[in-house]
């Protein structure tokens, strides 16, 4: 379990909210607002994203963009987009435009540290998340934190991972990516009690899955926790009895 990297787009795009520059780039704004006619086309483009409807989002990307030339959010949503669409230059260069005009903005870094991950630039991706992660003013740090251990996940390099899910579960101790990632961190370092914690703590606040599931499976047989395999076998039944993991189960009613 790899874990997907985390996406900053939506909650302040449809919001169609304000974001603080941080100086550099060519027609950056002090305080960067655009008119309602852009925001609104920027919003029904991350609608359609959210529905794949891709060709309708970059129809709505190119009038927001007719609109304000100048809104970093506009290629920032115009990468995700693009690297969505398997076009990767267009990718980059939307994101490196965004970054020109936004100032550096954190969210947009998430997101273009995520793609450069994706591109197995692991090096560029580590430093664009760390930078993404050092602004105090940004209100979700522990995302890029969890994103770039993620991708030291990928690339086996498993003490940086594990640093820096530390570090986001230290700045959000409800995360639920660190959580999830640190449960099956530690059970496969043979650690199945402080497994075990980290798997209550992620279920407490995010939503079971096929694979927390069967992890939760796992870690609790190692423990000998007969009733708590059952439970979760069930929930892993129940909830996801098409899945790859609940194929693995032993027929109800077996030991």
């Amino acid at each position: 379990m790899k874990g997907a990297l985390l996406l900053v787009l939506s909650a302040c795009m449809l919001a169609a909210c304000n974001t603080t520059t941080g100086g550099g780039g060519d027609n950056i704004r002090p305080s960067s607002t655009t008119n309602e006619a852009a925001a609104t086309n920027l919003r029904l483009a991350v609608e359609y994203m959210q529905r794949h409807e891709y060709e309708r989002a970059l129809e709505k990307l190119d009038r927001a963009r007719q609109m304000d030339p100048g809104y970093a959010l506009t290629y920032n949503t115009y990468g995700v987009l693009y690297q969505t669409l398997g076009d990767n230059l267009r990718a980059e260069q939307n994101f490196k435009r965004a970054l020109q005009l936004g100032g550096d903005d954190s969210a947009t870094m998430n997101n273009y540290g995520r793609f450069l991950c994706q591109q197995n630039r692991l090096e560029e991706a580590d430093a664009v998340f760390r930078k993404a992660a050092s602004n105090p003013l940004y209100e979700t740090r522990e995302i890029p934190l969890a994103n770039a251990g993620i991708c030291m996940l990928g690339a086996k390099r498993i003490p940086e991972a594990e640093k820096y899910f530390r570090s986001a579960l230290e700045i959000n101790p409800r995360m639920s990516t660190a959580l999830v990632q640190m449960a099956r961190l530690s059970f496969e370092q043979d650690d199945a009690l402080r497994a075990r914690g980290y798997l209550q703590r992620y279920l407490e606040v995010g939503k079971p899955t096929a694979e927390s599931l069967w992890l939760g499976i796992q870690i609790e047989e190692k423990l000998g926790d007969r009733d708590a395999v059952a439970s979760y076998s069930m929930m892993l039944r129940n909830n996801f009895p098409d899945s790859e993991q609940a194929q693995k189960l032993r027929p109800a009613g077996t030991r």
